[in-house]
């Protein structure tokens, strides 16, 4: 028997840049069916009368720690970095992660249906990530996307790490040259398997995946020079990538913006913890929107908290983004920077019936969400919790 939910006297946002008014959305076995004004409401269906509230899709948040970093028990939640070694491409966030932690209830509570996890930036590359829904108990039954790309860092964290124990990397030029040797390795371990010359090998297996482009490597990098030494890389080996915090993106924007990449911005609510953090704050974004530089926004959970994204885009507008550009930066852009915009990031016929019913505005941090859909199925209601 089939399920229809119908949504009507709808108000919102579609995530696409366009505004929802008296519109009525259908939903069928978990997916958005119907989108129009007047549309026929199916007998049996179950109907949600919006009137009074304000929709927007899902919410999606592309660079977290979710559930592999978990709040409030110490070291025991500690399995973001593997510090055993400045290079585990082997390792995969996906075998990390608690779905019972308490962040992925806040996250319902604040509207975010969508979650990209990785482990830390302590190594120079750090492993595999994946992307879930923020609703189960079952990781393997959450997964949207797996892997989703290979996480590098660049900058201070490995350095520090490292550095102090007097192993590579120490410095800057140090992380550039294990980047280098470990693609170049992958290079060479992949002629070989064709060759049938060497036994298999899950760290080189899995940085081939970004030399074949089946995956991106998602590069932390904050300041101008990092971001530039990953883009050289890019180039070098002819690579798909992400910039992963772009803190002084607005210092290079027009040159970030002749390589075709997208960029995550945040946590730009954070304190300037670090000194690659000196220049951080929400000019980052205007100066990327002008040079047409693609990007989402991040609260990189826990370091703030995911129930604060939309906090970030109310601040983001505040500083001169438009609601709109806000609203895309977490909904389909975060989409198309995670490669999952087929399936979620807007309301649109054929996706995922990911949405949320808000008292108000989104923008007026005033607002409460009210309810949270993941494939049609209520996950979060106000009135339970």
């Amino acid at each position: 028997m089939r399920y229809v939910l119908a949504l009507t006297n709808v108000k919102g946002f579609d995530g696409q840049g366009n505004r929802l008014n008296q519109t009525t959305i259908l939903i069928e076995e978990g997916k958005f069916k119907e989108i129009g004004r007047n549309l026929p409401i199916p007998a049996g269906a179950v109907v949600i009368d919006a009137q009074g509230k304000v929709v927007t899709p899902g919410l999606i948040d592309v660079h977290t720690h979710l559930g592999i970093h978990e709040e409030g028990i110490g070291a025991e939640g500690h399995d973001y970095n593997e510090i055993s070694s400045p290079t585990t491409p082997e390792v995969r966030a996906l075998d990390g992660i608690n779905p019972r932690e308490k962040g992925f209830e806040d996250a319902r509570r604040a509207g975010v249906t969508t979650v990209q996890i990785m482990p830390g930036s302590a190594n120079v590359i750090g492993g595999e990530m994946v992307v879930l829904k923020t609703a189960g108990h079952i990781v393997d039954e959450m997964l949207l996307k797996s892997p989703s790309g290979l996480k590098a860092a660049t900058g201070e964290n490995p350095k520090r790490f490292y550095g102090a124990k007097g192993k590579l990397p120490v410095t800057r030029m140090g992380t550039a040259s294990l980047l280098r040797q470990k693609f170049i390795e992958a290079q060479e371990y992949q002629e070989k398997r064709k060759e049938g010359k060497t036994e298999r090998k899950l760290d080189l297996e899995n940085i081939a995946k970004v030399l074949n482009k089946e995956i991106p490597l998602r590069v932390h990098a904050h300041r101008a020079d990092d971001i530039v030494t990953v883009l050289r890389l890019k180039r070098e080996f002819n690579i798909d990538l992400t910039i992963e915090h772009c803190t002084e993106g607005h210092f290079i924007a027009p040159f970030i913006a002749k390589h075709d990449v997208r960029v995550s911005v945040g946590p730009t609510m954070s304190t300037r913890s670090k000194i690659e953090l000196a220049d951080k704050g929400w000019q980052t974004l205007t100066a990327l929107s002008e040079a047409g530089v693609p990007f989402s926004l991040t609260t990189d959970h826990p370091v703030v908290g995911i129930e604060h994204l939309t906090t970030s885009a109310i601040l983001a507008v505040k500083y001169g983004l438009s609601e709109e550009q806000a609203l895309q930066a977490i909904t389909i852009n975060a989409a198309k920077h995670l490669g999952v915009e087929e399936n979620v990031g807007s309301i649109e016929v054929g996706k995922d019936a990911d949405f949320v019913l808000w008292s108000g505005d989104p923008f007026d941090l005033r607002s409460k969400v009210e309810q949270t859909y993941i494939n049609g199925e209520l996950i979060f209601s106000l009135d339970n919790f």
